[in-house]
């Protein structure tokens, strides 16, 4: 637990009594806002894996080191067996949540609301994957982006109406190059990059679009491909009409009108391993319906794993198979990746993939997102998106998130101070206002 039971905790917390009480205090006013220490830091990104003290003070990180001494922070927590990350990304959530019929994932109700969803699992940045397009941008921004403590980012649908589903969906007219590269450059700080999903015609109209708005304005695209009639080659796909950068997401899924990236005796398609070395980003995007452990198993024994571990989060998502993303990052650890890759996968290289280089990391300086997780060890089961379980000895549980220096969530009291130390309140004062 904290180190709320030490000297420092301890006389910190009398220390803030006394000045309650209006007593003058002869003490240095202490540096650091929150220091968590002793905890296994893991931050791909600056080379770090090892145990470290992290210090943070007015929202930014503003030191590393092997020890700091507590009593230069106002509040501490005791890390020690636990591993310190920077803040989460979500490269592929559903976060456009609102209350309008036919919507699907533009405004209704399958989507999920960001910080219902993100904080307890130590996400502190979601991106939305194609919820909102050109016509509806402003919407989603005012309504979940300004709105949302959890950073809201966008990858813009190249459908103008966004993702609503059924024929919205499939109208050629309402894909524009033009209007969604206006989009971005207008928003710039929220869009970073283009979605393409749920075409099922026999052109490649949606994506060369797509791709072109990418060009264009320096941003990735995102493809959710299958479900053409008649079928659309992957492989050209990825050869021929991506670029270095742009992301194939559910890469284990194996649905209508798309060939799988492991064929039907178990081998890993060649022309995969030919995408990635051309650059092209493979995320899990795991979903209701596009992460099987018939795909995933023979490519990680092939050591095929992904570049990217991505939810796919909405309503359906999460209370099946996938559940969060620290469920399906639990996945990949029992499929035999590395702690530290699958960090990686879910800091610095997916900010890497949105050119998003100030998010991911925990260096000097940046913006004060941690992640502080648990490795449990024991008797588990994961559950893909057809049903299949599989059993594991590992999973990843959050104990503590912080976002801009803020604790947002503590799932066991570790910043918090012991109830005896906080001193009474007037029974008749007002609550507390708390965002």
């Amino acid at each position: 637990m904290s180190d709320r039971h030490s000297f420092p905790y301890r006389s910190v917390a009398f220390a803030v009594f006394m000045m309650t009480a209006g007593v003058l205090v002869d003490a240095q006013q202490p540096e650091f806002d929150l220091l968590i220490r002793q905890g296994h830091v893991i931050d791909p990104r600056n080379s770090v894996d090892g145990v470290r003290d992290v210090a943070i003070a007015n929202g930014k990180i503003a030191a590393v080191a092997e020890k700091i001494a507590p009593e230069r922070a106002r509040r501490v927590v005791d890390a020690t067996g636990l591993y310190v990350t920077p803040g989460l990304i979500d490269l592929h959530a559903h976060v456009f949540f609102g209350t309008e019929e036919n919507a699907y994932l533009s405004n209704g109700p399958t989507a999920a609301p960001p910080d219902h969803h993100s904080f307890r699992s130590g996400q502190t940045t979601l991106v939305d994957a194609g919820g909102a397009g050109w016509r509806n941008f402003p919407l989603f921004k005012t309504q979940i982006i300004d709105k949302s403590r959890t950073r809201v980012l966008s990858f813009i649908n190249i459908v103008g109406n966004g993702m609503r589903g059924g024929p919205v969906e499939q109208d050629l007219n309402d894909m524009s190059t033009k209007l969604t590269t206006m989009r971005i450059g207008q928003f710039r700080d929220h869009i970073v990059g283009i979605k393409v999903a749920h075409y099922a015609g026999p052109e490649w109209e949606p994506v060369d679009r797509a791709v072109e708005a990418g060009r264009e304005m320096e941003v990735p695209v995102m493809i959710d491909f299958g479900g053409h009639t008649p079928p659309l080659s992957l492989e050209d796909l990825l050869l021929k009409h991506l670029r270095a950068g742009d992301i194939l997401t559910h890469m284990y899924a194996h649905v209508r009108g798309r060939h799988p990236i492991v064929d039907g005796s178990g081998k890993l398609q060649p022309f995969v391993l030919e995408a990635r070395k051309r650059g092209v980003i493979f995320d899990v995007g795991h979903g209701g319906g596009s992460f099987l452990y018939r795909q995933a198993v023979p490519a990680s024994k092939q050591g095929f794993y992904p570049d990217v571990i991505s939810t796919d989060l909405h309503t359906g998502s999460m209370n099946s198979g996938m559940k969060d993303i620290l469920n399906t990052m639990s996945k990949f650890l029992n499929l035999g990746m590395s702690l530290n890759a699958v960090i990686r996968s879910n800091t610095s290289r997916a900010a890497e993939a949105i050119k998003r280089q100030d998010l991911g990391h925990i260096g000097v300086g940046a913006e004060a997102d941690v992640a502080v997780l648990n490795l449990l060890k024991g008797n588990f089961g994961f559950i893909d998106s057809g049903g299949g379980q599989m059993p594991g000895t590992q999973k990843l549980e959050c104990e503590l998130t912080v976002k801009g220096g803020q604790v947002v969530w503590d799932l066991n009291g570790r910043a918090a101070p012991l109830w005896s130390d906080i001193p009474a309140s007037d029974p008749n004062a007002p609550p507390p206002r708390r965002r």
